[in-house]
């Protein structure tokens, strides 16, 4: 099988680097799956799950806070605000998360200090980490 050259960089260092059968990404008007000879494109992508088909086989999946990603001659680069496998994910960091966000959320609007965008997106994010890694219940 001909397969892809993936990275994926963040803010703070690359965090994955490999030869890849697929990935799918979630794109801001739903998932899409990159292949070999996937004509070339620049988009931005999702707070989400990012699925690698490594060329063993293995599945990995990764909890992503959105980014931007480019496809040209069979390279994928995702600049991504966060990049964590799944079995990387601390339960109780993103529980906390999570409550703190609710918390910052539901306080009088009129607050200045509170920027509900932000809290929102910190919100997605805990969300995205704990469905993912199975701990989530509403």
């Amino acid at each position: 099988m001909k397969t892809l050259n993936v990275e994926v960089i963040t803010p703070s260092k690359a965090v994955y680097a490999g030869s890849v059968n697929s990935i799918t990404i979630p794109g801001t008007s739903g998932s899409f799956q990159v292949l070999y000879n996937h004509a070339p494109i620049l988009s931005s992508f999702e707070i989400g799950v990012v699925t690698i088909e490594e060329t063993g086989g293995a599945v990995l999946k990764f909890a992503t806070g959105g980014g931007t990603v480019e496809v040209l001659s069979n390279k994928v680069l995702l600049l991504a605000e966060s990049f964590e496998n799944v079995k990387d994910i601390d339960v109780k960091r993103a529980e906390s998360a999570m409550t703190r966000a609710k918390r910052r959320l539901s306080k009088e609007s009129s607050e200045e200090n509170i920027d509900h965008a932000r809290a929102e997106v910190a919100l997605k994010r805990a969300i995205n980490r704990l469905k993912l890694s199975g701990n989530y219940f509403k």
